[in-house]
């Protein structure tokens, strides 16, 4: 069956790509490889694919983050979409993604078949086409999310101490923050769970370990409360 309303108007590809922070208790990262391909071989670039014609964009980019990455069940989140006529050799649409990677789960993923590299926020090289934009936009709507969801979390192992924590939020934000006043405010949110273990990997007497309560959050949203930093 034909359908002229469509076959007379111009195709495009459809592009997805992921911008992906990681963080090494010190510095928030983003994931990058150089491309292999034409155009713009050898640059710096985020990981990214083209959309296949039976799947949807969100389905699209778990694929396609999975099958370069082999990351699997992270947080993953519709950024923009891109569209200047001229941002890529060809008329290329990219739907942007950002992830937040625990990089202690996927310790083992620099290098690969993708020479995947973490690198420093603030040693980003020069990227291909318009992934810089992305990268600037998608650290703009973490900081913002960051102080209003427990999104944070996800950059985290499933157990940490309160001066990891502080040093994870320190580095979205790129400031210190006072000791003892972040430590009141996130425990006055009784979000975190005491635990009966220490991290000795800084000192003798070592520091407790926490860990997110799911579960209390959820009531709290419940109520029409919820995170604030």
């Amino acid at each position: 069956m034909s359908m002229p309303f469509y076959s007379k108007h111009s195709k495009h590809y459809v592009a997805v790509d992921c911008i992906i922070f990681g963080f090494d208790q010190e510095k928030i990262n983003i994931l990058l490889h150089k491309r292999k391909f034409e155009p713009y071989s050898g640059g710096w670039s985020l990981f990214g694919g083209f959309l296949e014609e039976n799947e949807n964009l969100n389905n699209a980019a778990g694929r396609i983050l999975h099958t370069l990455t082999g990351f699997s069940g992270v947080y993953l989140e519709q950024l923009f979409t891109y569209g200047d006529v001229e941002r890529d050799k060809e008329r290329v649409l990219s739907v942007a993604y950002f992830a937040l990677i625990n990089t202690e789960r996927y310790s083992s993923v620099e290098g690969g078949d993708f020479d995947a590299v973490w690198i420093p926020l603030e040693e980003l090289p020069d990227l291909v086409l318009d992934h810089k934009i992305m990268v600037n936009k998608a650290l703009r709507r973490l900081r913002r999310k960051a102080a209003s969801e427990p999104i944070g979390f996800e950059l985290l192992p499933e157990k940490f101490t309160l001066p990891r924590l502080q040093k994870l939020y320190e580095a979205i934000y790129g400031e210190g923050f006072d000791k003892r006043n972040f430590r009141k405010k996130i425990l006055s949110m009784g979000l975190l769970k005491k635990l009966d273990e220490k991290d000795k990997s800084g000192s003798k007497k070592g520091a407790f370990l926490f860990r997110f309560d799911k579960k209390k959050y959820d009531e709290l949203l419940s109520e029409g409360l919820g995170f604030e930093l």
